[in-house]
Protein backbone atom coordinates (compact mmCIF):
# COMPACT_ATOMS: atom_id res chain seq x y z
CA UNK A 1 0.00 0.00 0.00
CA UNK A 2 1.04 3.51 -0.99
CA UNK A 3 2.32 5.63 2.23
CA UNK A 4 0.28 8.72 1.06
CA UNK A 5 -2.53 8.01 -1.32
CA UNK A 6 -4.36 11.19 -1.69
CA UNK A 7 -3.66 14.76 -1.71
CA UNK A 8 -6.26 17.10 -1.56
CA UNK A 9 -7.11 20.29 -1.90
CA UNK A 10 -9.67 23.26 -0.79
CA UNK A 11 -9.48 26.37 -1.97
CA UNK A 12 -10.59 29.87 -0.98
CA UNK A 13 -10.03 29.64 2.71
CA UNK A 14 -9.77 32.41 5.23
CA UNK A 15 -7.51 31.94 8.31
CA UNK A 16 -8.54 34.06 11.64
CA UNK A 17 -6.74 33.91 14.19
CA UNK A 18 -7.37 35.23 17.98
CA UNK A 19 -4.56 35.88 19.98
CA UNK A 20 -4.72 37.63 23.55
CA UNK A 21 -8.17 36.03 24.14
CA UNK A 22 -8.87 34.58 27.30
CA UNK A 23 -7.31 31.21 28.35
CA UNK A 24 -10.71 29.45 29.06
CA UNK A 25 -12.21 26.29 27.11
CA UNK A 26 -15.76 27.92 28.35
CA UNK A 27 -14.51 31.24 26.30
CA UNK A 28 -13.97 28.95 23.00
CA UNK A 29 -16.78 27.23 23.05
CA UNK A 30 -18.48 30.51 22.88
CA UNK A 31 -16.98 31.39 20.20
CA UNK A 32 -18.03 28.28 17.97
CA UNK A 33 -21.10 28.58 19.58
CA UNK A 34 -21.82 31.88 18.00
CA UNK A 35 -19.92 30.69 14.71
CA UNK A 36 -22.04 27.84 14.72
CA UNK A 37 -25.45 30.16 15.65
CA UNK A 38 -24.49 32.15 12.15
CA UNK A 39 -24.76 28.88 10.09
CA UNK A 40 -20.68 28.60 9.46
CA UNK A 41 -19.28 25.38 9.32
CA UNK A 42 -15.09 25.47 10.77
CA UNK A 43 -12.67 23.63 9.58
CA UNK A 44 -9.19 23.57 10.82
CA UNK A 45 -8.83 24.60 14.65
CA UNK A 46 -5.45 25.37 16.66
CA UNK A 47 -5.14 26.61 20.03
CA UNK A 48 -2.07 28.74 21.60
CA UNK A 49 -0.05 27.92 24.61
CA UNK A 50 -1.67 29.37 27.82
CA UNK A 51 0.65 32.57 28.91
CA UNK A 52 -0.88 33.75 31.98
CA UNK A 53 -4.58 34.45 31.70
CA UNK A 54 -4.13 34.86 27.99
CA UNK A 55 -3.98 31.97 24.81
CA UNK A 56 -5.03 32.21 21.45
CA UNK A 57 -6.45 30.06 18.37
CA UNK A 58 -6.46 29.96 14.81
CA UNK A 59 -9.45 28.09 12.96
CA UNK A 60 -10.58 28.25 9.16
CA UNK A 61 -13.79 29.45 7.31
CA UNK A 62 -15.07 29.31 3.65
CA UNK A 63 -13.94 33.12 1.98
CA UNK A 64 -17.43 33.09 1.62
CA UNK A 65 -18.02 33.08 5.29
CA UNK A 66 -15.23 36.19 5.49
CA UNK A 67 -17.77 39.00 6.24
CA UNK A 68 -20.12 37.54 9.04
CA UNK A 69 -17.09 35.98 10.79
CA UNK A 70 -15.20 38.94 10.67
CA UNK A 71 -18.38 40.48 12.51
CA UNK A 72 -18.23 38.12 15.53
CA UNK A 73 -14.47 38.42 15.87
CA UNK A 74 -15.66 42.85 15.84
CA UNK A 75 -18.01 41.31 18.75
CA UNK A 76 -15.55 39.67 20.72
CA UNK A 77 -13.09 42.28 20.54
CA UNK A 78 -16.21 44.10 22.12
CA UNK A 79 -16.73 41.69 25.01
CA UNK A 80 -12.04 41.27 25.12
CA UNK A 81 -10.91 44.80 23.96
CA UNK A 82 -7.18 43.26 24.66
CA UNK A 83 -7.91 40.31 21.88
CA UNK A 84 -5.90 40.68 18.48
CA UNK A 85 -7.27 39.50 15.75
CA UNK A 86 -5.98 38.43 12.02
CA UNK A 87 -7.09 37.36 9.02
CA UNK A 88 -6.19 35.80 5.93
CA UNK A 89 -7.95 34.87 3.05
CA UNK A 90 -7.34 33.20 -0.34
CA UNK A 91 -5.28 30.60 1.25
CA UNK A 92 -5.99 26.63 0.33
CA UNK A 93 -5.71 23.62 2.84
CA UNK A 94 -3.43 21.19 1.28
CA UNK A 95 -4.55 17.52 2.71
CA UNK A 96 -2.17 14.40 2.13
CA UNK A 97 -3.55 11.18 3.26
CA UNK A 98 -3.33 7.58 3.54
CA UNK A 99 -4.06 4.95 5.90
CA UNK A 100 -1.02 3.79 5.73
CA UNK A 101 0.50 6.63 7.28
CA UNK A 102 -1.23 5.68 10.69
CA UNK A 103 1.91 4.28 13.03
CA UNK A 104 4.31 5.24 10.49
CA UNK A 105 7.36 7.67 11.75
CA UNK A 106 8.75 10.12 9.69
CA UNK A 107 5.71 11.11 7.70
CA UNK A 108 5.23 14.80 8.63
CA UNK A 109 8.78 15.45 8.83
CA UNK A 110 8.72 14.71 5.32
CA UNK A 111 5.54 16.27 4.56
CA UNK A 112 6.94 19.55 5.96
CA UNK A 113 10.60 18.84 4.24
CA UNK A 114 8.88 19.13 1.11
CA UNK A 115 6.80 22.29 2.16
CA UNK A 116 10.71 23.80 3.18
CA UNK A 117 11.70 22.71 -0.14
CA UNK A 118 8.95 24.73 -1.91
CA UNK A 119 9.53 27.52 -0.15
CA UNK A 120 5.90 27.34 1.08
CA UNK A 121 4.24 30.12 2.93
CA UNK A 122 2.41 27.09 5.28
CA UNK A 123 0.13 29.71 7.55
CA UNK A 124 -1.74 26.40 9.49
CA UNK A 125 -1.02 22.45 10.47
CA UNK A 126 -3.69 20.35 11.66
CA UNK A 127 -3.12 16.79 11.69
CA UNK A 128 -4.48 13.18 12.34
CA UNK A 129 -3.56 9.27 12.76
CA UNK A 130 -4.05 9.50 8.61
CA UNK A 131 -4.07 13.49 7.35
CA UNK A 132 -2.00 15.97 7.50
CA UNK A 133 -3.22 19.31 6.42
CA UNK A 134 -1.92 22.39 5.71
CA UNK A 135 -3.19 25.76 5.21
CA UNK A 136 -0.46 27.68 2.33
CA UNK A 137 -0.75 30.36 -0.03
CA UNK A 138 -2.22 29.75 -3.25
CA UNK A 139 0.33 30.41 -5.52
CA UNK A 140 2.12 28.13 -3.15
CA UNK A 141 -0.10 24.49 -3.80
CA UNK A 142 1.64 23.24 -6.99
CA UNK A 143 4.78 24.13 -6.17
CA UNK A 144 4.22 21.69 -2.49
CA UNK A 145 2.10 19.41 -4.22
CA UNK A 146 5.29 18.40 -6.64
CA UNK A 147 7.32 18.24 -4.03
CA UNK A 148 5.37 16.10 -1.98
CA UNK A 149 5.08 13.93 -4.73
CA UNK A 150 9.01 14.13 -5.03
CA UNK A 151 9.21 12.88 -1.53
CA UNK A 152 6.93 10.07 -1.07
CA UNK A 153 7.93 8.79 -4.79
CA UNK A 154 8.34 5.48 -5.14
Amino acid sequence: MKLVENIFITEDVTLFSLCDAPADIAHIADVFKMIADAGIDVDMISQFPASGASSGFSFTVSDNDFIPVLAIASKLREINPKTKISVSSGNCKLTVSGEAMRGTPGVSAKVFKAAANANADVRMITTSEIEIAMLVIRSDVDNVIAAIEKEFAE
